[in-house]
């Protein structure tokens, strides 16, 4: 909770930078980068519960680990938008 309470100005803006991102980029036409970044979030976020990394660094990866996926989710809400914007 403490994580949370400290981050939420960069949760806020990272879902809201992914939202923009994601209406302007729309759906990607290959899923390797979506993948990829799945990937680095899952990675992330073993490496930020297993505590691999002390002190500072740690806290960075901590953060890392709770700002990317609320970017990926921003993304694909913004490409859906598109997507069911653009058919109307």
């Amino acid at each position: 909770m403490l994580l949370l309470d400290g981050f939420w100005p960069g949760l806020a803006g990272a879902g809201a930078l992914g939202l923009g991102v994601g209406a302007l980029a729309g759906w990607p036409d290959r899923y390797a980068i979506p993948l990829g970044l799945f990937v680095a979030a899952g990675l992330l976020a073993a490496a930020a519960l297993a505590a691999l990394v002390p002190g500072l660094p740690g806290l960075w990866l901590e953060g890392a680990a709770l700002l990317l996926p609320l970017y990926v989710a921003g993304c694909a809400l913004g490409a859906l938008g598109r997507r069911l914007a653009v058919r109307r």
